[in-house]
């Protein structure tokens, strides 16, 4: 498997660069923030919409790119270079793809073209706890005559605040069953919980919500559309992780080629080069790893479970180990307002322990091969 990006995949990405940094830098992120930590520029994201941001996953038969999960890839990672907050996580990677691989094309028909041109917006629903833990599911999803009856609550709901619809997995007879409902159903309660980074998720609780049966969109391999959703989500969020931690780097050292300690840069100092070394190793090898999951969406690898996991393990520890050196290493001024270091290392706390943190997925990597 040649672990390079085409010409095609190289273009989208320099797109995606040039419009994220004139678009949407990191003062984005703080104005933001500073507005009452609004959860993100609707201007910005139509703008991503009109780049076909949001078509690059969806097959030609609604219209969409069928570009490939390699172009989310890079997309993906240039909003974490620049910390951007879109729906692209909840409502493509996530939701558009379990559409996608679902057998409803009822809903495939309605809200796939709907979630490509931004007029939608919808989230995934699938946490219970405090840790990922998609292996005990507990929420009710309860079959009564025409209907399903939803009962539960879910965490760590991404965007699930100004989703305009849930996706919802849960439990029917000991069977895991996707449902889609409306965000504004009777029953339905929405509490928002703001994270050190920024961002806005949501615990949502659902008491005795009536769907009609035609909004399930999988009750019969649902176990295998989870894992198959949850591999694509981690390798995903695994790429933005990339972008986060190529962006930590890179504004290290510009630093240490500014900052003056005695009258001499502090770059010029070997104990610190050492460090940035071992970062720059890090990274190249992350980007091999982060690439190699994204081809293994698109060529539908037996072996994705195995690299899904290897990708968000080893990114989760680079990301904590660049971030942890970056604020060390611009001292004091790294953990305060001033320094655009800080969004990130808060950032980069959340996103590891998102889908799972680097000891869930070394555990179930090491499950998988067999230990």
């Amino acid at each position: 498997m040649s672990l390079i990006l085409t010409e095609e995949q190289q273009l989208l990405k320099s797109s995606a660069n040039d419009l994220l940094n004139n678009k949407s830098p990191i003062s984005a992120l703080r104005e933001l923030r500073d507005n009452n930590y609004s959860t993100f520029n609707k201007s910005v994201y139509q703008e991503m919409v009109d780049m076909g941001f949001t078509a690059l996953t969806i097959p030609d038969k609604y219209n969409g790119l069928n570009f490939g999960y390699v172009g989310l890839g890079q997309v993906l990672e240039e909003t974490g270079k620049t910390l951007t907050m879109s729906p692209l996580i909840s409502s493509i990677l996530f939701s558009a793809t379990i559409l996608r691989f679902s057998n409803n094309e009822q809903l495939k028909s309605k809200f796939l073209p709907l979630l490509m041109n931004g007029s939608h917006t919808m989230s995934f629903a699938i946490e219970e706890d405090f840790s990922h833990s998609p292996e005990k599911i507990k929420f009710s999803i309860t079959e009564s005559n025409e209907f399903y009856v939803l009962n539960g609550v879910k965490t760590f709901v991404i965007d699930g605040t100004t989703a305009d619809s849930l996706i919802v997995v849960g439990k029917s007879k000991e069977e895991i069953v996707f449902v889609h409902v409306n965000s504004n159903s009777k029953g339905i309660s929405i509490k928002p919980n703001l994270m050190m980074d920024s961002w806005t998720y949501a615990t949502i609780e659902f008491k005795d919500v009536e769907i009609k049966k035609e909004a399930c969109i999988e009750n019969k391999k649902g176990l295998d559309l989870l894992n198959k959703i949850l591999n694509i989500g981690y390798i995903g969020i695994s790429a933005e992780m990339l972008g986060i931690i190529q962006e930590s780097f890179d504004i290290t050292i510009k630093y240490l080629k500014e900052r003056e300690q005695f009258g001499v840069k502090i770059g010029t100092f070997q104990a610190l080069q050492h460090r940035a070394s071992i970062m720059f190793s890090e990274i190249e090898l992350c980007k091999s790893i982060v690439i190699k999951a994204l081809k293994g969406i698109d060529q539908n690898l037996e072996n994705l479970s195995i690299l899904a996991s290897l990708s968000k393990s080893k990114l989760g520890s680079a990301l904590k180990m660049v971030t942890n050196e970056a604020v060390q290493m611009h001292g004091g001024i790294g953990v305060t307002d001033d320094a655009d270091i800080g969004f990130y290392l808060k950032r980069a706390r959340v996103i590891q322990k998102l889908f799972g943190d680097v000891n869930y997925h070394l555990d179930r990597y090491a499950k998988l091969n067999g230990y």
